[in-house]
């Protein structure tokens, strides 16, 4: 039962970031992530959404996953003006999942902090890259992008990290 609600959780966890990304570049634009950068507002909560991934998929699945993806893509619709957003980031994170994917399956059994660490960088370097020419016809917040993930990312691993090194190798998470 426990472990049912943690899939449930992380589950809505992960769509609540997909969607939150699409909510936040929706009500704020553009804005600025320090060092002179700017990015899409939605840039912190797409950072977040990978260590959700990672989690979800540890507990879960690919199948879950796949499912968070579709239906944060689908209630972002819900939110947008114009599709073109919407389409940009179910594409791009459906695309960088899938890189993701690729990435933290093999290094998982040499770690699995490792394997979430390099599975996000490759998965938010892949979505940023897509989402920023779906959406805008450009690369121009690429830097802007990177780094705002990159501080999620960080955050989020030395969350997880902290957890585990407090609670068993397993850890409570999932």
């Amino acid at each position: 039962m426990v472990k049912a609600l943690g899939r449930v959780a992380l589950f809505l966890a992960f769509v609540g970031t997909v969607w939150g990304a699409n909510w936040a570049l929706t009500t704020y634009g553009i804005v600025n992530i320090g060092f002179g950068l700017e990015a899409p507002a939605g840039v912190f909560f797409a950072g977040l959404a990978f260590s959700f991934r990672d989690l979800l998929h540890e507990s879960s699945g690919r199948v879950w996953v796949l499912v968070a993806v579709v239906a944060g893509a689908a209630l972002s619709a819900l939110l947008e003006d114009t599709q073109r957003i919407a389409m940009a980031s179910g594409t791009a994170f459906l695309v960088s999942e899938m890189a993701d994917f690729a990435v933290y399956a093999p290094l998982r059994e040499r770690g699995w902090l490792k394997a979430v660490a390099a599975s996000n960088v490759v998965g938010f370097t892949a979505d940023s890259l897509l989402f920023l020419w779906l959406a805008f016809g450009s690369l121009s917040f690429i830097e802007g992008q990177l780094v705002g993930k990159g501080y999620m990312t960080a955050l989020a691993v030395v969350a997880m990290w902290t957890w585990r090194s407090h609670h068993g190798r397993r850890g409570a998470l999932i």
